[in-house]
C-alpha cells in the first residue's frame, strides 16, 4: 500500500510505499533504505546517489566514490582525440556499470593530461597520478600503451606475459571512449596511446611488483569507479549482512560486478579483505564469490610456501588442479560452514566452488569440471 503523503510511517524505514524508495545505487546495486537519505538531511542526496558517485551510509554520512584508472584512461584518450579537431577542457565517459562520468582535462592539440580522483577512498595510492593520452590522425583506430603503464611477466593476470597490464573490462571502456571522440570528431581513425608519467614511481607502493607486474601501473576497472573505503563503511556493510536474508560477499570489485550476473537474487556486499570479521546465519543463504588470491590465502596463508610459485594467480594458471588449491578451498569451507564459496576467473567464470558442510560435499578437483559445465 502507497503512502499518502511524504512523511514516513513507522512500518516504511525501508522506504516501501514512499515515492522513489527504497532507492537502489546504480553501481553496487544495492538498495538504500529512506531511513538512510532521512538521516542525512541532504536535499540533493538521491541525485547524488543516483549519479553513482555517492555512497549513502546508514548514518546518513555520503562518501564520494573514486575513478578507476580505466576511466581516467578513456578520458584522457577521448579528449585527446577531440582535441585533433576543436579545444577540450571537459569530457564525459561511459562506465562499465553502465553510469557516465564528467571529468576535466588539460589539452592540447593530440595531447591531454587527466588526473585520477580517488575519492574518499583513504589508501588510494593512484589518488591525485596525472594519466596521459596523445592523438595523432590515422586510417583506423590503433590503442597503444607506454611508459609508466605496467607489463605483465607472470602467468594468471589480466593479460598475457609480456602485454600492457591493462584489464579486458578496461581496455573496452577505453576503445568505447575513442569511439564516441572519433564519431564527434568526424575523424576515420587515430593512434592513441596511453602513459602515466608517474606510474613506475607510484607502482612500487602497489601489490604489482609482488604480482610479478613490472615497470609501472595497472590500468584497471570492472565498474569504472572507486569504493570510498573506509573503518565505518566496513562497519556499515558489516550491519547490513545481518539484516538481509540472501546475501553475495565480494572481496573485490571484479567479484562485485559478477555477483549481480551469478546471483541476481541476493543482495551484493564488497567486504575487501577483512572476511575474519564475517559471522553469517545459517538461516541465511550466504555466498562468499571472487578471485582465488585472497580468499584462497585467507583459508591457507601458507598456501604458496613450498611451491615454486609467486601467486595463486600463478598456480592456477600453469596447475589449476594443486592439492594446495583444494586444500586451501577447504579450510575456507570450515571456516564458513554455512556458506556456498565461489571463485571467479577476472571474465567472471566460475573456475573453482565449494558448498556448504550442510550439503554433505567436499571441495575436490571434482568441483573444477562441475563449474566447467
Amino acid at each position: 500500500m502507497k503512502a499518502r503523503n511524504a512523511e514516513p510511517k513507522e512500518a516504511s524505514s525501508t522506504g516501501d510505499g514512499i515515492k522513489g524508495y527504497p532507492l537502489r545505487d546504480p553501481v553496487s546495486g544495492f538498495s538504500l533504505p529512506y531511513e538512510w537519505a532521512k538521516r542525512s538531511g541532504d536535499p540533493l542526496v538521491r541525485e547524488k546517489v543516483l549519479s553513482g558517485r555517492w555512497v549513502l551510509l546508514s548514518d546518513g554520512r555520503i562518501l564520494r566514490r573514486g575513478l578507476t584508472t580505466g576511466t581516467t584512461a578513456a578520458a584522457a584518450a577521448k579528449a585527446a582525440i577531440l582535441s585533433l579537431a576543436k579545444a577540450v577542457d571537459r569530457v564525459d565517459v561511459p562506465t562499465p556499470c553502465g553510469v557516465r562520468v564528467t571529468m576535466d582535462v588539460q589539452c592540447q592539440p593530440g595531447l591531454c593530461q587527466a588526473v585520477k580522483d580517488g575519492g574518499d577512498h583513504e589508501m588510494d595510492v593512484t589518488s591525485g597520478l596525472v594519466i596521459a593520452a596523445s592523438a595523432a590522425s590515422a586510417p583506423h583506430l590503433e590503442l597503444a600503451f607506454g611508459r609508466g603503464v605496467g607489463r605483465i611477466q607472470r602467468r594468471g593476470l589480466c593479460d598475457t606475459p609480456g602485454r600492457p597490464a591493462v584489464s579486458p573490462t578496461a581496455r573496452e571502456q577505453i576503445l568505447l571512449s575513442a569511439v564516441e571522440a572519433l564519431q564527434t570528431a568526424g575523424l576515420p581513425g587515430a593512434r592513441v596511446e596511453i602513459s602515466v608519467p608517474q606510474g613506475e614511481a607510484a607502482a612500487s607502493r602497489t601489490l604489482n611488483p609482488s604480482l610479478g607486474i613490472v615497470g609501472g601501473l595497472s590500468i584497471l576497472g570492472s565498474t569504472g569507479f572507486v569504493e570510498p573505503w573506509n573503518e565505518h563503511l566496513e562497519s556499515d556493510c558489516l550491519q547490513g549482512l545481518k539484516r538481509e536474508k540472501k546475501v553475495i560477499i565480494t572481496t573485490g570489485r571484479t567479484g562485485l560486478r559478477y555477483s549481480r550476473i551469478l546471483f541476481p537474487g541476493h543482495c551484493a556486499f564488497l567486504l575487501g579483505s577483512k572476511l575474519d570479521r564475517l559471522n553469517l546465519s545459517p538461516d541465511q543463504e550466504s555466498v562468499l564469490l571472487g578471485l582465488p588470491g585472497l580468499i584462497l590465502r585467507w583459508g591457507d596463508p601458507a598456501l604458496l610456501e613450498g611451491t615454486g610459485y609467486a601467486t595463486v594467480a600463478e598456480m592456477m594458471s600453469i596447475e589449476p588442479d594443486h592439492p594446495a588449491l583444494f586444500s586451501a578451498l577447504e579450510s575456507v569451507r570450515q571456516k564458513l560452514p554455512y556458506t556456498t564459496v565461489v571463485l571467479i576467473d577476472r571474465d567472471g567464470k566460475v573456475i573453482l566452488q565449494a558448498h556448504p558442510i550442510d550439503k554433505g560435499r567436499k571441495a575436490s578437483s571434482e568441483l573444477s569440471k562441475e563449474a566447467d559445465g
